[in-house]
């Protein structure tokens, strides 16, 4: 992720016109932490205190070993709005612990029983549809999934 955080950062550089900084320079000399925490503090969060974590939770875990395959995103994506992270309607309360935790990516080996998922909810009516939506967005297999370019393509 930082690799692709870092040529990111130097393109949006680069488009603004803006020479002379280093965005892996505002990582190591923590420049680039300060601004975050300043950011945080601006909208009145506070960076130290812990992420609030949903009072319910339950673990996907793999039904047999191999490797991890690929992640749809969207099903993750879908599986936390279930789970209470997104609004379905203005105005409804967003569940600030709700989430999902994935403790494999592509490519990893896992053996049977190891966790890949945990889905955290302070609601916990919303597990079973939130399951149902994450169910056939991963998969184990017995090969690596194909590597991909770190940047897929650009939208202009």
């Amino acid at each position: 992720m930082v690799e692709l955080t870092l040529r990111l950062a130097r393109e949006m550089l680069e488009l603004a016109g803006v020479d002379g900084v280093d965005p892996a320079q505002t990582l190591r000399d923590g420049t680039a932490m300060d601004r975050f925490r300043a950011l945080i503090a601006a909208q009145g969060g506070d960076a130290a205190a812990p992420l609030p974590i949903g009072a319910h939770s339950e673990t996907v875990t793999a039904p047999r070993g191999g490797t991890m395959g690929d992640i749809d995103a969207m099903a993750v994506a879908l599986t936390v709005w279930r789970l209470g992270a997104g609004r379905a309607r203005p105005g409804e309360r967003v569940q600030f612990g709700a989430g999902v935790r994935i403790h494999r990516r592509p490519g990893e080996l896992v053996a049977a029983g190891e966790p890949l998922f945990t889905l955290y909810t302070d609601t916990p009516d919303r597990m079973s549809a939130a399951m149902a939506e994450l169910d056939g967005g991963w998969s184990v297999d017995d090969t690596c999934p194909p590597a991909r370019p770190l940047i897929i393509d650009r939208i202009t």
